[in-house]
């Protein structure tokens, strides 16, 4: 049976470290226990170094004290906060995926060294984005204050992304920016000299507006105490949600969607926002039920 609780991966760097104490937090707000885990990748250096045993031991040695300092970091931040801590052998990413494997929540820094190393520039981020079995957050930049933003659509997959977005408002005491996005199509006698983004477009603007009211409405009776301020826009996805994360504490997307979110979170918009964000990003995945039933409803 599937226990609450969070994951978090470190490799000692100052981007893990502000993952261990992001993670601190967020496991006191949920009242969740956090299993703090460091991925040594010895494989990955036996099979290019001739080394002996000896270095194994130390190997562990170090991680075994990676692993100490996590713990007495999340304890002075989060007495309270059950805490479980591991030294994994292996690649990263597959062995963090393992780890996260029926957790609430996985979080990583923007920046690693040895199996972390280029988690925002190489593959790893997307791998863990795409494949972790639960929402992954990118602790970047600041996140102590301003709302939380969400970038939202109408695929299938909204209503999760929007449940995690009032939850993450709620559980700050902060408010929540919704953010759409939508590119109207100009006059055809106008479409080679304007571009879509200096459309004025009041009368689909307002029908936009509505469609995303009548979207937010049982999440503000389910969460009245959370204040909703509201966004349309007609420019891209990316560039309104990373100008929002200067003002934000965390933003909230879909790992898809369709119509400007369409298939672009691993694409544009996400690796925009994983490099540029100037706050934590969370990305929020159905679980595989989940996930089936909204492919399935997709495909119907």
């Amino acid at each position: 049976m599937r226990t609450s609780h969070i994951v978090v991966g470190t490799d000692g760097s100052d981007g893990s470290k502000a993952a261990v104490r992001w993670a601190a937090r967020e496991a006191q707000r949920r009242g969740t226990p956090l299993h703090i885990v460091h991925a040594l990748d010895w494989e990955w250096h036996a099979a290019r170094y001739n080394v002996g045993g000896e270095y194994l031991v130390e190997a562990h040695r170090h991680a075994d004290s990676l692993i100490a300092a996590a713990t007495e970091e999340v304890r002075a931040i989060a007495p309270d906060v059950p805490v479980e801590s591991q030294a994994l052998v292996g690649n990263p990413v597959p062995r963090l995926m393992e780890a996260s494997a029926g957790a609430d929540l996985l979080v990583v820094g923007n920046r690693g060294r040895g199996g972390f190393t280029s988690l925002l520039l190489g593959s790893v981020s997307q791998r863990l984005a795409l494949h972790a079995s639960c929402p992954v957050v990118v602790v970047r930049g600041h996140s102590e204050t301003g709302p939380v933003a969400v970038g939202v659509d109408d695929s299938p997959a909204a209503d999760h992304v929007l449940e995690a977005a009032f939850s993450a408002a709620a559980g700050r005491s902060a408010g929540l920016a919704v953010i759409r996005t939508y590119l109207p199509p100009p006059p055809l006698w106008l479409a080679a000299n304007v571009a879509a983004t200096d459309v004025q477009t009041p009368e689909q603007d307002a029908i936009e507006r509505e469609r995303l009211d009548h979207q937010l409405t049982p999440w503000r009776g389910k969460y009245p105490e959370v204040p909703v301020e509201t966004m349309i826009s007609h420019d891209s996805a990316a560039a309104v949600l990373v100008g929002v994360s200067k003002g934000a504490q965390l933003i909230v997307v879909g790992s898809r969607g369709h119509g400007v979110l369409a298939g672009t979170f691993l694409g544009s918009t996400g690796m925009q926002l994983l490099h540029h964000a100037e706050c934590p990003v969370l990305i929020v995945r159905p679980r595989a039920a989940e996930e089936n039933a909204l492919s399935a409803g997709v495909r119907g």
